[in-house]
């Protein structure tokens, strides 16, 4: 088929037609816990990939197979950082509290893209929040979602 047919669209997917997951521009920075969990990830989809070639579920294949290149591709491009070294400074791995003007005191530690769960306590190094607190210190003063809020212990 001519490419002059082909919607420009079609070449975001993978030979199973289905869209590639987004790939963040920015640095995959990640903590060892993160590059734990990317290995973690890959050996389970494999094994739902052996799984569902043996039950020739194509759908399943499919939707496995591009979780699959994504997280080949966040393996690849990974890059490790060590726990910081610095505890005086935000910086990435660290864990940071802070006291919001409201009065609410919230922990958060800065983490990859991939490991971000602000449920569970951990922001990515690019989110705001990230951005505001990286390279402060102890007292220092932030804007966080246009509120003011201290820096009150780093870890």
């Amino acid at each position: 088929m001519s490419r002059a047919f082909v919607k420009e669209d079609d070449a975001d997917h993978g030979d199973d037609g289905l869209p590639e997951r987004p790939v963040s521009p920015h640095p995959n920075l990640v903590t060892w816990e993160g590059l734990a969990a990317i290995e973690a990830e890959l050996a389970r989809l494999a094994e739902a990939i052996a799984v569902a070639r043996a039950e020739d579920d194509r759908m399943a294949l499919a939707a496995l197979g591009r979780d699959q290149r994504y997280w080949e591709q966040r393996r690849i491009s990974a890059e490790p950082v060590p726990p910081p070294d610095d505890p005086d400074t935000v910086q990435f791995g660290a864990t940071v509290t802070i006291l919001r003007e409201d009065g609410r005191r919230q922990t958060y530690r800065i983490v990859g893209e991939d490991e971000a769960d602000p449920n569970q306590g951990t922001v990515s190094h690019v989110s705001p929040l990230a951005q505001a607190v990286l390279g402060k210190g102890v007292g220092d003063e932030v804007v966080i979602a246009g509120q003011d809020a201290e820096i009150e212990a780093i870890s």
